[in-house]
């Protein structure tokens, strides 16, 4: 269950919540729960009556007063002071990260309490509603018959050198790297999550070989301590003010700003998906909570029939879907079992890997396993109880049919996007991603302004491995134009995705744009290796904590240009020099 922040003897609030935790909450004492966060809202998030009967069920009372993040208006402030007024206590409200809860709250009882007092309530129970502080001191100097005045809402925004939006894996090595050249910069991180997790992990956590601890660290002990990190979610841009909106309103202003908030998994695009992950035989390694339960399976099944699916491109690690199927065949060919299996393969793609290069090696253990290919596949629906899938068929024709498979085990992999925030912006492309420039990752109309990690547009491989790369080309670039210069340090799509063929041996794919194969060993990069297993269970995560989200950038010195390129236009950028469109 999340931290639980306690703001007063009768008020707590807390991040998101799960049906699960109601009958600890009853039994800690709460006596109502309040979920200020719409349905629909985020990847992972239960919806209201879920939590509603499993609350009723322990004996909570549970209210439903959803609020748009980003967007909490006088009547949403209202209605949460009316509603605290009428409850049994004590209670318990949460959202996405409990900013929002905890707002309302501030802002419910600035009509009779110092601005200051909320502020410093807050703060202690680790919220940080400075940005709130103009329109608390309005609701502390107005009368219950005056209408508030909304206008100087966006007064007092605090501003920082540079803005990083994301505390996963490239917010963190980018922050890392930019302190490491500069230690003196005011660097803020905006991350909602407490935990931070090594996602390259998971797929060994599915096959039996990591333990699912290994791969989750404190938040605070991966963003750079030199940083000030910002506990909240980003709603919304305004990047011709220089500022990021929060979710609970407040603005936070910056000289240049980093955008890597990872991707979305969109389970709700698989009809049933999300009401049959974790049981009826249906899984996923992309779900710290999952991974678990796949290698459970794995173990498990002696006969049947296995799916393993892969939705369209662009995913995370595009290796992960057939990984997973070649560590599963590996244990189930060790234990004799293999032969009284079936295994499918479904790929909404038209090929088994995107760089031909590794295509014949891969090749050669889908006939070892016996596993059938399965191409143009698409996932669209399952029901777990009926163990049975669904799947859109596309044939050379162009022609499309649904066809439905049975299975035992079934491990899936949901369509991914960029969240919702950045999709909805002015600084997105037509596809929804974060428009950058391919080589300095720099946006294209907002010369102050980067992004790098799975969020960005630029065609590569969305890998940690990736990020390793990117990280030091977007900190020099950040600096190079704070400096008033033009950024001179580029990526060449690096990208590398350890495809796990066998327990014990490992296809190390390492290419950039276009396919070019960059590997980093004077080794033949087809071949599958031994020393590239250890390189991936044992140092890997070292390499990953240790290293890189600290600012050790172990082979990854930037390659510049050779000329020094013009500014491009950044809006208002007085602190940085007048920039001109180059």
């Amino acid at each position: 269950m999340q931290t639980i922040k306690r703001l007063t003897p009768f008020l707590s609030v807390a991040a998101q919540l799960q049906p699960t935790d109601m009958a600890l909450l009853a039994g800690s004492g709460f006596r109502c729960v309040i979920n200020n966060r719409p349905d629909n809202e985020g990847e992972g998030q239960p919806n209201s009556e879920a939590i509603r009967q499993a609350a009723e069920a322990s004996g909570l009372e549970y209210h439903h007063l959803p609020v748009i993040s980003g967007q909490i208006g006088d009547a949403d402030v209202d209605a949460f002071r009316a509603l605290l007024g009428r409850i049994k206590g004590p209670a318990l409200a949460f959202c996405r990260t409990g900013t929002r809860s905890a707002s309302l709250w501030a802002l419910a009882e600035a009509h009779h309490l110092d601005p200051q007092v909320l502020l410093q309530t807050a703060r202690q129970a680790d919220y940080d509603l400075s940005g709130l502080l103009p329109r608390l001191e309005q609701y502390w100097q107005s009368t219950a018959d005056e209408p508030l005045n909304t206008s100087s809402r966006l007064a007092a925004t605090p501003r920082y050198d540079v803005l990083v939006i994301g505390g996963g894996a490239a917010g963190c090595a980018v922050t890392a790297s930019l302190l490491k050249r500069d230690p003196n910069l005011r660097i803020a991180v905006i991350e909602p999550r407490e935990q931070h997790y090594y996602q390259p992990g998971w797929t060994l956590v599915g096959a039996g070989v990591f333990d699912r601890a290994n791969t989750e660290r404190a938040m605070s002990r991966c963003i750079p301590s030199k940083a000030q990190w910002i506990h909240a979610a980003a709603e919304a841009f305004e990047p011709e003010h220089q500022q990021v909106v929060l979710e609970d309103g407040s603005r936070i202003g910056y000289r240049a700003l980093v955008v890597c908030p990872g991707l979305a998994l969109d389970w709700d695009a698989i009809e049933g998906a999300r009401d049959s992950l974790g049981k009826y035989g249906v899984t996923s390694n992309y779900a710290f909570e999952l991974a678990p339960y796949t290698w459970q399976l794995v173990q498990q099944l002696r006969h049947g029939r296995a799916l393993f699916t892969q939705p369209p491109m662009p995913i995370k690690c595009a290796g992960a879907p057939q990984k997973a199927m070649y560590l599963s065949c590996d244990h189930w060919l060790r234990q004799g079992v293999l032969k009284d299996i079936q295994v499918d393969f479904c790929s909404a793609g038209a090929v088994l890997f995107g760089v031909a290069d590794f295509v014949p090696g891969l090749m050669a253990y889908v006939e070892r396993y016996g596993a059938e290919l399965n191409f143009n596949n698409r996932l669209t629906a399952v029901d777990g109880p009926a163990r049975k899938a669904w799947f859109d068929v596309v044939d050379s024709n162009g022609q499309s049919r649904r066809v439905v498979r049975e299975f035992d085990m079934l491990h899936l992999v949901p369509p991914q996007h960029a969240p919702d925030f950045i999709r909805q912006s002015a600084l997105s492309t037509a596809d929804g991603w974060f428009e950058a420039e391919h080589e300095t990752l720099r946006h294209p109309r907002f010369g102050n302004i980067f992004s790098l990690g799975d969020v960005c547009s630029a065609p590569n491989a969305k890998t940690a491995a990736a990020v390793r790369k990117q990280a030091p080309v977007v900190a020099e670039n950040v600096l190079s134009v704070l400096s008033g210069a033009g950024p001179r340090a580029i990526y060449d799509g690096y990208g590398s995705c350890p495809l796990t063929v066998e327990r014990g041996k490992v296809i190390l794919a390492e290419f950039g744009y276009g396919g070019k194969l960059l590997p980093t060993f004077p080794l033949d990069p087809k071949v599958p290796r031994r020393l590239a297993w250890k390189l991936k269970t044992r140092w890997m995560p070292s390499i990953y904590f240790d290293m890189m989200l600290k600012g050790h950038e172990w082979l990854a010195e930037p390659k510049h240009l050779d000329f020094e390129p013009r500014p491009a236009e950044a809006p208002n950028a007085c602190d940085f020099g007048q920039e001109k469109k180059g």
